[in-house]
């Protein structure tokens, strides 16, 4: 029987998902969910690159 793998203690952080074009109400809320979702893609690009800076070197 294979020995299990250890959980990884630092997973990649996965990127938000993206909303439908139809979840826009289009009545110009503040904020949109598309203003929510690009800042949450500023905080993903963010902790990826931390992630990746992590990451130990590849040979």
């Amino acid at each position: 029987m294979p020995s299990p793998q250890p959980p990884d203690n630092d997973p990649m952080p996965t990127p938000p998902v993206q909303p439908e074009l139809e979840a826009c109400c289009g009545n110009g809320c503040d904020p949109c969910i598309f203003d929510l979702h690009d800042l949450a893609m500023d905080e993903y690009r963010q902790a990826l690159r931390a992630w990746q800076a992590r990451q130990p070197p590849t040979p």
